[in-house]
């Protein structure tokens, strides 16, 4: 087995939760609120059923391969050379959607702290500092996570209360006042932050006590859906119709903190929340692009190759869009229909085969005894 290291089911549950939200938390107000209005608390609600599905679909097809990725039992399920083309497919997707991940980065850290700052800069940072914990393995991995959850959590709940006097409740309403296809639209636009529950596939193989997998998989999830509901619902009730103007409308929020006219101007909290939710999710994509690529060849030992593939990480990262306009324009339109295709529908198309070759098998071997 090349990664030896364990990892505890509630390691597991976080990492995912900090996985998912980290690019989310900032622009999912903005992203849900184009098409749901003040009902944009309602669409992750909606957009969780594929959070769930996901992590269904991984939980049964890792029973079927209990140590293995989608890497290695694609070839079992569909063939060795139609796996090794599809293995090959996610192996690309993992290097877009971290250059995506560090396009985000860079241009939320430009426009709201560096803005002479080189992109290179800026993406060969957090590229060196997550190739460290992605060469120490997952057990590095979800130990730095679970450090930085405690300080990636309590700045939400502290913004929360410090926003209580700015709140006006009744901007909620009316509550589905054009019905629910435009919170439904809404999920449309969120459900590609769920989809990134694929990324459990990569992490089950590599847990301590897989029974415990299924809950805490569950408890991800709902975690995230309640974090992102409270979240939408503290943004309109402060900025009510006009949420969606706004880029990153929790950093706006942080704005109208202000206690007795000092504690106040503490954007930089927001920040850094976002740095270490950025580490995270940087860091486990980053590691299942070194252990995936290591699985796909066949090696024994994916650490030759965290190096180069920071650097084509970096590369991916200039090449995945070339302006700040033209990634929210793909983020907001096809990248939802292509997230949605390779992490959903194709692992579910594995699933229903590899299903249906059980059985087969299971009718062939009753036979045969019969005989």
């Amino acid at each position: 087995m090349i990664e030896k290291g364990k990892i505890s089911s509630f390691q597991m549950g976080i990492i995912m939760y900090v996985t998912v939200l980290a690019t989310a938390i900032l622009v999912l107000p903005s992203a849900a609120g184009k098409s749901a209005k003040q009902d944009l608390w309602l669409s992750p609600i909606w957009a969780s059923l594929i959070g769930f599905l996901a992590s269904w679909i991984f939980l049964k097809l890792i029973k079927f391969y209990p140590r293995e990725t989608i890497i290695q039992y694609s070839e079992r399920i569909i063939g060795k050379l139609a796996g090794k083309a599809l293995g090959f497919l996610y192996l690309f997707l993992f290097l877009f959607e971290n250059g995506l991940v560090l396009r985000e980065y860079a241009e939320f850290i430009i426009t709201a702290l560096l803005p002479k700052t080189p992109l290179s800069v800026i993406f060969s940072s957090i590229v060196l500092v997550s190739a460290f914990s992605v060469y120490g393995g997952i057990e590095v991995l979800a130990r730095a996570t679970q450090i930085f959850f405690p300080v990636f959590i309590f700045p939400f709940l502290l913004i929360g209360f410090l926003l209580l006097p700015e709140m006006e409740f009744h901007n909620i309403l009316p509550i589905m006042g054009k019905g629910v296809l435009p919170s439904i639209r809404g999920a449309i636009d969120v459900q590609s932050w769920f989809s990134d529950f694929f990324y459990i596939s990569f992490l089950l193989p590599f847990l301590k006590e897989r029974k415990n997998g299924r809950k805490w998989g569950m408890i991800s999830v709902a975690a995230v859906v309640l974090t992102m509901v409270i979240t939408n619902l503290i943004t309109i009730f402060v900025f009510g119709g006009i949420t969606q103007v706004h880029l990153y409308p929790l950093l706006n929020l942080v704005k109208y903190i202000s206690i007795a006219n000092f504690f106040e101007h503490i954007e930089s909290i927001i920040v850094a929340v976002w740095v270490i939710g950025i580490f995270v999710k940087v860091s486990v994509i980053y590691y299942v692009l070194a252990l995936g690529t290591a699985q796909w060849i066949n090696v024994n030992d994916y650490k030759p190759f965290v190096l180069p593939l920071g650097f084509l990480q970096v590369l991916f990262g200039f090449w995945v869009t070339p302006n700040f306009q033209e990634l929210v324009s793909f983020l907001s339109q096809s990248s939802i229909f292509f997230f949605f295709s390779m992490q959903i529908v194709i692992p579910l198309l594995l699933l229903l085969i590899a299903f249906m070759k059980r059985k087969v098998g299971d009718k062939d071997l009753t036979h045969s005894n019969v005989r």
